[in-house]
């Protein structure tokens, strides 16, 4: 019988000394840690990598798997910038995209949606190359350019002492101090340098083993939850366990963000591993399960717009522009105009059938600068009640 490993933290504290007096800063040992493989644990990665497995194939039940993985996209974008504090939902990020101007009314919905671009960059760069140094700071530049944190430059690692704790913490008072400045680069390039090796380690485990490790080494001075929790969806399609972006993992850490920081933390304090690998875990198969429901969701909202627009006298264009809007959930008429390749006047007398049908509706209240939410796509990603498809024609 295999003894469990020595509880112990996982890294060496070093002293240092700031304006607000000495205080202890945490480098983490490499990885990967010692684990004890027992029955409980090895339970929870095998129901996570079933979910997964389920998850992967959910795209053969789907007539385009563009359907689900664009929704799913900016969902994660949503809830993991959510975790930091935002409050725009998916429908304020949808009429983002298709006008700035809702930046007014919703000030930190250009966060989110820089997430979204550092996702796709993020997802782009790794279809051409494994995961660098020098990819992690691109997508930190896109993440945290012209948002809160912005001007502590974007793109660079940080050269400075951060802390993670309550507002007015210093770091003798702070919750977590990661490594001092210096220690950064050499512990960034030894992590992702072991992203690259072949490991005999469970897939599931070893993304949770990479995530703690990112978020203790806290490379950049803001920004690094939503690079760490991107650095998961970006390795699980490069990798090729999913053949696109379609967890939601932030959902279940937004949902628990005691649990998901009291994980990390148990980690550097006293070295708890296998709790933290069993909360990843969890958090996977979870989150796998929920996207499958909102797949379904999906799945018959469009089945259901379909069949309701081939009962009349559709154009070939309007199935076209149904899809458009489960990429883009909101557009204008002008961005209607430019996917499907028409005037103006055609395209508002396509929108104007959509809506007629109960799929669009106008979000503005406005005669000008109108946009027009597929409000049925909202629902089913933010499980909301289901679309009212009895709406009045004229």
């Amino acid at each position: 019988m295999s003894l469990p490993p020595p509880r112990r933290p996982h890294g060496r504290l070093v002293r240092a000394a700031s304006r607000w007096g000495p205080y202890s800063a945490y480098v983490p040992h490499p990885l990967p840690p010692p684990l004890l493989w027992d029955a409980e644990l090895a339970s929870e990665i095998s129901i996570a990598d079933l979910a997964l497995g389920r998850l992967a194939g959910v795209g053969e039940t789907l007539p385009n798997p563009r359907l689900l993985v664009d929704p799913v996209l900016r969902l994660e974008a949503v809830l993991s910038s959510r975790i930091e504090g935002t409050t725009a939902s998916f429908s304020d990020l949808a009429e983002f995209e298709a006008l700035p101007a809702v930046e007014k009314r919703v000030p930190d919905v250009r966060e989110v949606h820089n997430y979204l671009r550092a996702a796709e960059l993020g997802l782009s760069l790794c279809d051409r190359g494994p995961v660098t140094v020098q990819t992690i700071r691109r997508i930190h530049k896109v993440l945290m350019s012209g948002v809160r944190g912005g001007r502590r430059m974007p793109g660079s690692l940080r050269t400075i002492q951060n802390w993670v704790g309550a507002r007015g913490s210093t770091p003798p008072t702070a919750r977590y101090v990661p490594p001092p400045p210096a220690e950064v680069p050499r512990a960034l390039e030894a992590l992702l340098g072991l992203l690259r090796k072949p490991s005999d380690i469970p897939a599931v485990a070893r993304l949770a083993l990479i995530h703690y490790q990112f978020e203790a080494i806290h490379p950049f001075p803001d920004g690094n939850g939503r690079v760490g929790r991107l650095l998961v969806t970006l390795l699980l399609h490069a990798w090729g366990i999913l053949p696109a972006p379609l967890l939601t993992l932030s959902a279940y850490f937004e949902s628990d963000r005691r649990g998901y920081y009291d994980g990390l933390l148990g980690v550097s304090r006293q070295g708890l591993w296998e709790p933290w690998v069993a909360y990843f875990a969890r958090g996977i198969a979870v989150e796998s399960a929920a996207v499958l429901v909102r797949a379904r969701r999906l799945r018959t909202v469009h089945e259901r717009i379909l069949r309701k627009l081939l009962s009349g006298r559709a154009t070939t264009l309007l199935p076209r522009l149904v899809e458009a809007f489960f990429s883009r959930p909101a557009m204008t008429v002008g961005q209607v105009a430019r996917v499907l390749g028409v005037t103006p006047r055609a395209a508002q007398g396509n929108v104007d059938k959509l809506v007629r049908a109960g799929f669009l509706r106008e979000a503005t209240g406005r005669r000008r600068g109108r946009i027009f939410l597929a409000h049925p796509v909202v629902a089913a990603v933010e499980e909301e009640t289901a679309p009212p498809w009895e709406t009045p024609t004229e």
